[in-house]
């Protein structure tokens, strides 16, 4: 006798008349995930797994049947692989204040595959102030980046004014990108989302920020500026014949 519960063409026109039962539909590790999800949600007032803490997950772990709780111990445990993970990752945080003396250990010797990013600056140099505020900002929102500051006349015996402020931005000991002088940053007319497109164009910080308005009005300014250029040395070419 044919077994009622293999998938056959066969079959299938036995169910459609009613004459065997339907096969039950096999439940997957996505389904029973899935229930465990609603059944938390439900009983902790709307909250999903993936917005749960530590705290909140062991909780509920008397809430769900053993194989439910198979599934839900492996989430648990893929969470706090993942928290400790970013707490690796985010060990920074904020603008650390460096030497001469402090150089090779905290720029050169930072670690494999950490970004650095230095700034050289002056408290005398309204721009230097600038670039320090929105540092300050950018180290708290990418604390798996290492940023750092020094004083020029202490990081770089006799180094010009007139090249603050500077940013040097190294990784696995290498300079990957430097900016040098008021000019690469705007003026004071800088913004943080300028700053963090700078530094996410060297890929210092893994921003998914768009380019910033003010940057592209440069871009604008800067292609008038060239066409009124071009158009005065053609009007002064045309005089000479």
């Amino acid at each position: 006798m044919q077994d009622p519960n293999a998938d056959t063409e066969w079959n299938d026109i036995l169910r459609s008349k009613g004459i065997i039962p339907q096969k039950e539909k096999e439940v997957s590790e996505e389904d029973i995930i899935d229930m465990v999800e609603k059944t938390i949600e439900h009983k902790s007032k709307g909250k999903g797994l993936e917005e749960m803490t530590l705290d909140e997950l062991g909780e509920h772990e008397d809430e769900i049947d053993e194989e439910e709780e198979r599934i839900f111990q492996a989430y648990r445990l893929q969470r706090l692989a993942e928290m400790k993970e970013r707490a690796q990752l985010a060990r920074y945080g904020d603008v650390r204040e460096i030497t001469k003396e402090d150089y090779v250990t905290q720029v050169n010797k930072a670690g494999d595959g950490v970004w650095v990013i230095l700034h050289v600056y002056k408290n005398v140099i309204p721009l230097c102030k600038i670039v320090n505020h929105h540092l300050t900002n950018l180290a708290r929102k990418f604390p798996e980046t290492k940023f750092l500051r020094s004083v020029s006349d202490v990081c770089i015996p006799n180094y010009p004014d007139k090249n603050l402020p500077t940013i040097f931005i190294y990784c696995d000991g290498e300079m990957k990108k430097q900016f040098i002088g008021p000019h690469e940053f705007r003026g004071t007319n800088l913004t943080q989302n300028d700053l963090e497109w700078m530094l996410k164009q060297a890929g210092a910080v893994k921003s998914d920020m768009e380019k910033p308005s003010s940057q592209v009005r440069d871009v604008m300014d800067r292609s008038i500026k060239d066409s009124a250029i071009y158009s005065k040395d053609s009007d002064d070419s045309d005089d000479d014949y």
